[in-house]
């Protein structure tokens, strides 16, 4: 597993009133969210991603209100004639 390295500014943590394992739950969450929302990743991948289940990727998903299937008209409608 690679590792990455940043600085943050000084009472960035305390103000979020995060932990710095907690921050880097979060950070890996909101990094795999964004990336699949972005259609740049899968579902599995970003599960990995933020360290946690497909299933619990999903669940955030929908809480966040990101759509879970993503599927453009045109992928559906090639789907459909397919069939």
């Amino acid at each position: 597993m690679a590792t990455v390295t940043f600085d943050l500014p000084e009472g960035a943590l305390s103000a979020l009133r995060l932990s710095p394992t907690e921050f880097v739950k979060e950070m890996r969450l909101a990094a795999a969210l964004l990336w699949y929302s972005q259609g740049e990743i899968s579902q599995s991948k970003g599960a990995e991603i933020a360290a946690t289940s497909r299933a619990e990727f999903i669940d955030e998903l929908a809480r966040r209100r990101i759509p879970v299937v993503q599927v453009t008209l045109e992928e559906l409608k090639e789907e459909i004639q397919r069939d």
